[in-house]
């Protein structure tokens, strides 16, 4: 088969990682067909949460301004729930990123199906609809796929096709996922008046708030968030599947109680869920990465890759797979010869930071992964606040041994000595 007949480079999954890899590949002249496996880009998506702009800008500077986002994250929240109390810690930075906003609020339907329009923009050719059967492959190297009876062949082939990623099993770089790397998240998009979440909130139009819930689970292994969107608020939880299975749980259950909770449901009263999901979501960052990232001819990136930080107070996924879609395309672009693209894909992870930001919270999820994390502790700190404000009219216990007090009801010192030092290490 002559060059004419092939594509440059063949993009399966056209969400942040593969819109981003075809938009500078085609911004910069290579023939890129993005294949898409949903009847649009965004439509199988049901991840919500936030963008860090940064991301945006490696694309093409001052891209975000274009971009479909919701509201710019000014109010950095963590929320420790007890049986009918919380403890709130609310952080607000009106300068976040003047430049380039530190980040946004984000609906992925919307924005995946913009991004991908931008890069058919660029000249990439975007193919909907189109589900991929199997690599085509000769004398060792990944050439293109075979979708139904159709071959399609490529100089390099990149596999974004998401955590659970097909592609990268049938190329050989990744086993079938294992419930220990990942977390199976549920959402809810419930939709509120602009207003109504200005108020509740404390924003001013246009702000937004991003809160990590925590005691949030029903004691499975796992945690929270709400994000406020322009006219919505993402609730949801993110759960261990193993510890889920355990307890004889069910996420859509402990979703329930969440949303009962007497400090989340003053939040979203009168709301109407206009979206419900659940996903598989990346858990363990660095250690579940692959060894091999590429084989000759195929490289994967985003979540295919397993590319996600979780620091408990954060999770970054979206611009971690946009800056690995840039750092494909660039990899591409500086290396005619295939052989080459996989090292070089290497380095530009390194050269961009995102290997090195990886490795340096490799042992974060290690924190979350503590149950007196996600039971004993959220309980204990309310306990604590209750004993700093209650007053009852009756001569109160001296502070120091209220609050050891409570201390003892729900941990020993050797358990939190222990825990501490588990803290420790991960950071």
């Amino acid at each position: 088969m002559s060059d004419e007949e092939k594509f440059d480079a063949i993009i399966i999954g056209a969400g942040p990682a593969g819109a981003a890899c075809a938009y500078v590949l085609a911004k910069n002249g290579k023939s890129v067909l993005l294949v898409e496996r949903g009847t649009s880009a965004g439509s199988k998506n049901v991840t919500g949460g936030r963008l860090y702009t940064y991301a945006l800008e490696l694309v093409e500077p001052g891209l975000y301004q274009e971009a479909p986002l919701e509201r710019k994250v000014v109010r950095e929240q963590i929320m420790m729930l007890g049986n009918s109390s919380a403890m709130t810690m609310d952080y607000v930075d009106y300068d976040f990123g003047k430049e380039v906003p530190q980040s946004y609020s984000v609906l992925r339907a919307p924005f995946d199906e913009w991004f991908a329009a931008q890069a058919e923009a660029q000249g990439a050719m975007l193919a909907p609809g189109i589900l991929v059967d199997e690599l085509l492959e000769a004398d060792g190297k990944i050439v293109g796929i075979k979708a139904g009876d159709d071959e399609i062949y490529a100089t390099v082939v990149i596999a974004a096709d998401g955590v659970n990623s097909f592609i990268a099993q049938k190329a050989g770089l990744r086993k079938d996922i294992d419930a220990h790397s990942v977390g199976v998240g549920a959402k809810e998009i419930i939709e509120l008046p602009e207003q109504v979440i200005e108020d509740r909130f404390n924003l001013n139009g246009g702000e937004g708030a991003a809160r990590v819930l925590v005691g949030c689970s029903g004691g499975v292994l796992g945690g929270g968030f709400l994000y406020t969107n322009k006219s919505s608020i993402s609730l949801g939880v993110v759960l261990n599947p193993e510890d889920l299975a355990d307890q004889g749980k069910s996420i859509h259950e402990i979703m329930q109680e969440l949303k009962m909770h007497p400090a989340i449901y003053p939040l979203i009263k009168d709301g109407t869920t206009v979206e419900y999901g659940a996903h598989l979501v990346p858990e363990t960052g660095y250690h579940a990465m692959p060894k091999d990232l590429y084989r000759d001819g195929l490289i994967m990136v985003g979540d295919a890759a397993g590319m996600v930080v979780n620091t408990g107070t954060i999770i970054r996924g979206i611009d971690l797979a946009i800056v690995s879609g840039v750092a494909a395309a660039q990899a591409i672009l500086k290396n005619e010869n295939v052989s080459n693209v996989g090292p070089a894909y290497v380095k530009e992870l390194e050269d961009l930071d995102l290997t090195p930001t990886m490795k340096l919270y490799a042992n974060f999820h290690e924190l979350m992964s503590n149950r007196r994390m996600v039971t004993v502790y959220p309980k204990m700190a309310n306990e604590m606040m209750k004993v700093l404000f209650a007053v009852d009219g009756k001569l109160p216990e001296r502070m120091d041994k209220a609050m050891l007090k409570v201390l003892k009801k729900h941990v020993t010192f050797g358990q939190l000595l222990a825990d501490g030092w588990r803290g420790f290490k991960a950071v």
